[in-house]
């Protein structure tokens, strides 16, 4: 497996900074280098996500559509491997490690590790959500009930994996598309109260909002 997770890193090492080139991580004062070995046998690369759900190089010069991480294989063996980073190394810039092998991939993010990007079509079951590029493969039951408009940011967020943190970031071209769906209480609130799907009315929990305010984005 650890040659498989190299083998499709390669392109996107080309669009990083140079090999032995130090890097600042998500702290400023964080140095690494791109596939350092602290350990014999034990290689260390460094990753970000942007809040569209984009996967990149942590030290990409440029992170845009073109350089962002497009092999469905990588990224499905990426974020299920996902977790919270308690490594020991570089738990404060990087809280989430997703390991492979003798390789240890440390993520940080703009704002959740798990960025919903499409409602996959009805099928004979539930409605699934799917997130950071993975189809069917990274996928979890769409609960519109659980929606969680965020007043503070104008973002939308929905349950995710537990693994991952347990709320994830929708993105905004989907949170737009969902929005026009939500329900407003008389008056001049600016919070939803309920959101009609499906020809159903259903209050909006809310439960998600103590996780995430518990859980503050890097």
């Amino acid at each position: 497996m650890w040659r498989a997770c190299g083998a499709l890193r390669t392109g996107a090492l080309a669009l990083a900074r140079p090999p032995g080139t130090r890097a600042c991580g998500g702290g400023g004062d964080i140095s690494y280098t791109q596939g350092q070995a602290p350990e014999p046998r034990t290689r260390e690369y460094f990753y970000y996500v942007d809040h569209q759900g984009q996967l990149f190089l942590d030290d990409s010069k440029m992170k845009n559509f073109i350089t962002c991480y497009k092999d469905p294989q990588f990224l499905v063996t990426f974020f299920s491997r996902l977790r919270p980073n308690r490594s020991g190394r570089y738990e404060a810039s990087f809280p989430f490690l997703s390991p492979c092998g003798r390789e240890r991939n440390f993520l940080r993010c703009e704002d959740r590790p798990v960025v919903f990007t499409h409602l996959l079509a009805s099928g004979p079951g539930p409605q699934r959500l799917s997130y950071c590029g993975g189809g069917e493969a990274l996928a979890v039951p769409f609960e519109p009930a659980r929606l969680l408009p965020l007043a503070t940011n104008g973002r939308l967020y929905h349950p995710a994996p537990e693994r991952a943190g347990g709320v994830g970031l929708v993105r905004s071209a989907l949170a737009f598309e969902l929005s026009a769906c939500f329900e407003y209480p008389p008056g001049a609130s600016a919070q939803p109260s309920h959101v009609r799907w499906q020809g159903r009315r259903l209050a909006l929990t809310m439960d998600l909002a103590p996780l995430l305010l518990a859980t503050p984005p890097p």
